[in-house]
């Protein structure tokens, strides 16, 4: 069975995560195929935590998300928070899942369209996988184009995915630009599964260095990724990770007052 929103999900500052792991997000997407229904399955991490407290229609996206899994380690350590924290195997990447993904799609020939890179960076990384796996379905399109939703080359886009008839719809145009996407487009996306991607297909084109599952073992993908793209990332992992951490305080504050019998006004 596809699991919905998990009844007892990790709540902390602001954001809730579904205690799913890999496997249960494979059987989210199967079920949603499988029975005809469409499921949106979003992702948190530390940027994303960032994002929800400065951006209302970013905020707003995730109401609309039928299952919500931790992408960062951050998130699974933050969840402690929360009283119900998450675990290792709830922290699901898309270089960890996009394997079982693009397995599954090409064994039950379910048609993907991605959405998102640079001009020729998702054809060539949608080649790569065709070459491995042969009966995969799959159609791209670059993510610079205007993503305003009446602008004729988003009126075009949504044409193209209606025509493909995808079971799969990928966004990988980064956050919060492919989630106020997916929202904004949501009743014209005729379709099972939607997924906030990222750089999924990058890093399958070679557009954009994996970060070594070692590192991801060890929480390090963050500084991977610095290394690798310093000033794309720099505000990201140097700047925002204050916010949260103001954020962490403002919450223990609150929490210590509480139990003194005090409430803020």
């Amino acid at each position: 069975m596809p699991i919905a929103r998990s009844g007892n999900p990790s709540q902390f500052l602001d954001i809730a995560v579904d205690p799913v792991t890999k496997h249960q997000l494979n059987r989210a997407v199967l079920g949603a195929i499988r029975g005809g229904r469409r499921t949106i399955i979003a992702n948190h991490n530390l940027h994303s935590l960032y994002l929800v407290h400065k951006k209302a229609a970013f905020r707003n996206f995730y109401k609309l998300a039928d299952v919500v899994h931790a992408d960062g380690i951050s998130i699974v350590l933050l969840s402690a928070l929360s009283g119900r924290p998450l675990r290792k195997e709830h922290r699901t990447t898309y270089v960890d899942w996009m394997p079982d993904l693009i397995a599954m799609a090409a064994a039950n020939h379910w048609r993907r369209f991605y959405i998102g890179s640079k001009p020729g960076v998702a054809a060539w990384g949608a080649a790569n996988l065709v070459r491995q796996w042969p009966h995969l379905q799959i159609a791209t399109q670059h993510g610079y184009f205007d993503a305003t939703r009446t602008s004729r080359g988003n009126q075009q886009l949504l044409r193209r995915i209606h025509k493909w008839q995808p079971h799969i719809v990928l966004v990988g145009m980064g956050m919060p630009r492919q989630e106020c996407w997916i929202a904004e487009n949501l009743s014209d996306l005729d379709c099972n599964v939607i997924l906030a991607a990222g750089a999924a297909i990058d890093y399958i084109a070679g557009a954009v260095a994996a970060p070594p599952r070692w590192a991801g073992r060890m929480g390090l993908e963050w500084l991977f990724r610095l290394v690798n793209e310093p000033k794309r990332l720099a505000h990201r992992y140097l700047i925002e990770p204050w916010y949260i951490a103001a954020l962490i305080v403002s919450h223990f504050r609150v929490v210590a007052m509480a139990r003194l019998g005090f409430s803020l006004l």
